[in-house]
């Protein structure tokens, strides 16, 4: 998996989304520490909070507990940065994770240097970043009413970056930044029987040279070919987002539907899609527990009922055991975290696993 960290603004908004010290809303009695945890840990360039909090907890996406933060406080950032020492300690019976501060800082929370662009993320950025605003899903109508390039400037099919192209439905008020699209595959439920959504392949962006009935737009970046009658749609504007994670506040039994890579298998670092989303209670930072089904098993122990008799074919009488088998509890393979959420579908990060995650694999409440 790319461990990038050079998205200036992502890092920005999530980790000030994150590192809350704020009152508690969530009692930490019940986190479970590492034997032996260590007592402290110095903060390294390349940490995220996830990775910190598995040095000390068994499991990670429990350190809001410990850190006493309250995810309605999510406005009031604490940056943590490389060279900060957290520290482990138990106050009245429950555990604590706090902050160290190197005698270079004026104060907790104002710094001489390095930039709060150098503070850690909470999760691995580099591979959620372009699933943060990029793809988009849509209802079976998918972009049929959206803004559509009509043609191009000259009679070329296939249109690229630094190309010009004529644009109808562009509203001047939406902005001159625009996100292009081509249907892709239709998101259904496992057995096929319900469609849950289609998704949008973003294609490239486009800037508002000129605004009019027929607008003209140059394409500024392109990630495929761009072809007359791609739909598109508005540049979102960033967002500060909450990505404290928490086990979702309905219960979650959902299915693994479909990899960022179209792949049946899945590992540490992969997007996948979730059938769930928000009509079903889930939002940004849930965290899910994976789990795979495991095939019944033949039981070898010898048999106590009595041996039935086969079918009549026309052949000597014949005697037989049925086939026994076991049926073994689901296994726990990893977890993800929901860092998109539409309305019924979401996107997750596998974060830890054990074993392959596959198309199919159920996701439930940790």
């Amino acid at each position: 998996m790319r461990q990038k960290f050079s998205i200036a603004n992502f890092i920005l908004a999530t980790t000030a989304a994150m590192l809350v010290l704020g009152a508690a809303a969530v009692r930490a009695a019940d986190v479970q520490v590492k034997s032996p945890v260590p007592d402290r840990y110095t903060v390294q360039k390349g940490d995220t909070l996830w990775g910190i909090a598995g040095k000390f907890l068994k499991d990670p996406w429990r350190w809001p507990d410990v850190w006493r933060m309250n995810r309605e406080q999510i406005r009031n950032p604490h940056l943590i940065y490389p060279g900060d020492v957290i520290v482990l300690d138990k106050i009245d019976g429950q555990w604590r994770l706090s902050v160290e501060r190197p005698a270079t800082r004026l104060s907790p929370t104002v710094r001489v240097s390095p930039l709060d662009v150098e503070a850690i993320p909470a999760i691995p950025a580099g591979d959620i970043e372009p699933y943060l605003s990029r793809p988009l899903i849509t209802g079976p109508g998918g972009l049929d009413k959206a803004a559509q390039i009509v043609a191009g400037r000259d009679e070329r099919v296939v249109r690229g970056e630094n190309d010009v192209v004529y644009v109808v439905g562009v509203e001047e008020k939406a902005g001159d930044l625009w996100h292009i699209y081509r249907q892709g595959r239709e998101l259904r439920s496992m057995d096929g029987s319900e469609l849950l959504g289609v998704e949008q392949r973003f294609l490239g962006t486009a800037k508002v040279e000129r605004f009019a009935p027929v607008s003209t737009l140059r394409i500024v970046a392109a990630s495929e070919e761009i072809l007359v009658g791609d739909r598109l749609v508005p540049a979102p504007r960033g967002q500060l987002m909450s990505y404290a994670p928490h086990s979702p506040d309905r219960r979650i039994d959902g299915r693994i539907i479909a990899t960022n890579r179209d792949a049946i298998e899945a590992g540490r670092g992969w997007i996948v899609t979730l059938d769930k989303g928000a009509r079903d209670g889930l939002d940004i930072g849930a965290v899910l527990a994976i789990y795979r089904v495991v095939p019944q098993i033949p039981d070898p122990r010898p048999p106590t009922e009595p041996e039935q008799i086969a079918p009549d074919r026309g052949e000597p009488t014949r005697f037989f055991w049925p086939e026994r088998l076991l049926s073994v509890p689901d296994e726990r393979s990893g977890l993800l975290f929901v860092f998109r959420v539409f309305d019924r579908v979401s996107y997750a990060i596998v974060l830890n696993t054990t074993d392959p995650v596959f198309v199919g694999d159920y996701v439930r409440n940790p």
